[in-house]
């Protein structure tokens, strides 16, 4: 028992506990044979005097009623605010008895102290956050499942049987809808989650209201809130169910907005990829090719020799096999490839972003701000500036003169005859829905190679809104470090030092 105990911080609750190893091995160091445990008494005054001696060689004491308050306090002061998994506050529970040299009550009682640390903890956020909210967002929160206790009990009392389901089901409408999950790739969910955005943001949360609320106690709160019909949160505390709901806006707020930049990558794919294959198909289907093409030219250069006042019908199409047709095909040939092939994909990616997709981006623009710290982006950020001041200019072929346009990778190589054109004066114009396409697809191929930086790691809890904007703020990268279980107190020491010291100019890529 004493090594036990040494070792444990408790004492053996029975024969079972004791590896036969181990009871082989101290028998032969106090020459007893080891069978002689298994007539050893665990219940009794023999084996309370062990405990006690034992108690005093190692300075250890039982516990009292005081200690269990106490323990319980710095349990939900110091662990279970941070930590919402009963395992591990338990285990943080008996690290502080065996610091403080207290016995560990049963393993009953170590289950009420870990709930009620747990609970406490739940209600001191529960009093905490809501009192950083105004009255009217508050109420707004509560409306989301109409948290009115007055107006239930008037129903009942009134016996009013009027009420359909369907009434219900518009009360939590929007509650559903900021919790539904998105769509396939279209306009459609591009705009209804755009929707669902300003829905989220309609709460009004302010910014920082979870800023020191550890990332697995968020998502916890968030997982709750979501799984809870509207009829279960109503009977938490008014203070819980704020809590719970505000932590699912503020989650959804930031899963909606990498939602929509998802989409945004996408759909700026689909944009470039259903015209190359539209006029590639179309290609396919007209091109037939044309061989001899060196023999071609020799017949109807010795036609046109020998017979130059008659004409092309009469003497260039017998000259060669298959006549007009063969010769039709060979310039349909030729205008299927190289140049004409671009501009066509070019016309009608044009045509397929003004007619339908440029809808959606424009909202989507108006709606989320994206940002950069690296200069290499900043071209593509003032075009999306621009982008938006004019986004309701209504049919205008170019931009004012005087303005300036950023120009960034995306308006030089295939795309630049489209993007500047010469107006009727001669003067360099820059078109504006081709300007538009090109800075789409810049700002697609930026967030691609930020989303591959991240690839491999746990998603960035920032909004994807600022997809484009490195880890400015080392304490929230650092919080992520503190709340990764698989990361030891020296790895994240040595992590803070190495982040200090981190040049800018490398923060910067």
């Amino acid at each position: 028992m004493l090594k036990f105990c040494t070792q444990y911080g408790r004492f053996p609750r029975g024969r079972s506990e004791l590896l036969d190893q181990v009871v082989e091995h101290v028998a032969k160091q106090v020459q007893v044979p080891a069978s002689e445990l298994g007539f050893y008494e665990w219940s009794g005054s023999t084996i309370e005097y062990h405990r006690n001696r034992i108690r005093t060689h190692l300075g250890f004491r039982t516990r009292t009623t005081a200690d269990a308050t106490k323990v319980t306090g710095w349990l939900a002061e110091n662990v279970a605010q941070a930590e919402r998994r009963s395992e591990r506050v338990r285990e943080e529970l008996l690290k502080h008895l065996r610091e403080e040299r207290i016995e560990p009550p049963t393993p009953g009682r170590i289950s009420r102290i870990v709930a009620s640390a747990l609970h406490n903890a739940e209600v001191t956020w529960s009093l905490r956050i809501p009192s950083r909210l105004s009255s009217e967002t508050t109420q707004r929160i509560c409306g989301l499942v109409d948290f009115d206790k007055e107006r239930d009990v008037v129903s009942e009392e009134s016996g009013d049987g009027d009420q359909s389901p369907a009434d219900d089901d518009n009360d939590f409408a929007l509650l559903a809808f900021i919790k539904s999950a998105p769509g396939n790739v279209s306009l459609e969910s591009m705009m209804t989650e755009i929707r669902k955005l300003a829905a989220v943001r309609s709460i009004e949360l302010p910014p920082g209201l979870f800023a020191d609320v550890p990332a697995k106690v968020l998502a916890a709160w968030r997982t709750r809130a979501a799984v809870e019909a509207p009829s279960h949160m109503r009977t938490h505390p008014r203070e819980l169910t704020v809590l719970l709901l505000a932590a699912l806006i503020h989650e959804r707020e930031r899963e909606i907005t990498d939602t929509l930049v998802e989409l945004l990558i996408a759909t700026v794919h689909r944009i470039k990829a259903r015209p190359d294959s539209k006029v590639t198909k179309e290609l396919i289907n007209a091109f037939k090719r044309v061989t001899g093409k060196e023999n071609i030219l020799f017949k109807v250069a010795d036609a046109a020799l020998g017979h130059p006042d008659d004409s092309v019908r009469a003497v260039i199409f017998p000259a060669v096999t298959g006549g007009e047709q063969t010769l039709k095909d060979l310039v349909h040939e030729s205008k299927t490839k190289g140049p004409a092939y671009r501009t066509t994909v070019q016309t009608t990616l044009r045509a397929s972003y003004t007619n339908h997709y440029r809808r959606g981006l424009i909202a989507l623009l108006e709606t989320l701000e994206f940002k950069s710290t690296n200069t290499a982006y900043q071209p593509v950020i003032r075009a999306l500036e621009l982008i938006r001041r004019y986004a309701k200019a209504g049919n205008t072929t170019y931009y004012p003169r005087g303005e300036t346009v950023p120009e960034h990778r995306g308006t030089s190589g295939a795309w630049e005859d489209l993007v500047f054109k010469n107006d009727k004066r001669g003067r360099r114009r820059v078109v504006r829905m081709v300007y538009e396409i090109v800075t789409f697809q810049a700002l697609r191929d930026a967030l691609r190679c930020k989303e591959q930086a991240r690839n491999g790691g746990p998603a960035s809890p920032r909004p994807a809104a600022d997809a484009l904007h490195v880890f400015d703020d080392l304490d929230t990268a650092l919080r992520q470090l503190a709340d990764d279980d698989r990361i030891s107190p020296g790895v994240w020491t040595d992590a803070r030092i190495a982040l200090v010291r981190m040049p800018v100019v490398w923060r910067d890529i």
